[in-house]
């Protein structure tokens, strides 16, 4: 996870870290339609209360995301941009301020992430 502290056009210091979830955890079919690639069909019975379940930032919106997102956060609010632009680790604060505007908002239901190194030690 590659991590950066920026400030915004008006000043306000963002946090913005890319989250990419492990092979095993994305899903590679829309459960409403019923689609699934060929590749997952193998894995289609896996039953979800048998692996470990962490709680993914956002929460359930974010499923769609195989490739990942990029995570703005500042204080209580967060936004989410996907897919995650390349060169983003190393773009000036204005790219990144133009990227954190693009990025959609989203509900805070898990713990930020100075929550969580707090609690962490």
């Amino acid at each position: 996870m590659a991590f950066r502290t920026f400030l915004d056009r008006t000043g306000d210091e963002w946090q913005a870290f890319d989250v990419v979830p492990r092979e095993d955890e994305r899903r590679h079919y829309d459960r409403r339609s019923g689609h699934q690639s060929e590749q997952d069909e193998s894995v289609a019975d896996d039953r979800r209360d048998e692996h470990d379940r962490r709680l993914t930032v956002g929460g359930v919106g974010l499923l769609g995301s195989a490739q990942g997102w990029l995570v703005f956060e500042r204080g209580d609010e967060r936004r989410r941009l996907s897919p995650i632009p390349d060169g983003w680790e190393k773009c000036s604060d204005s790219e990144l301020d133009a990227y954190r505007e693009a990025a959609q908002p989203v509900r805070i239901e898990a713990p930020t992430l100075a929550e969580s190194a707090t609690r962490n030690g």
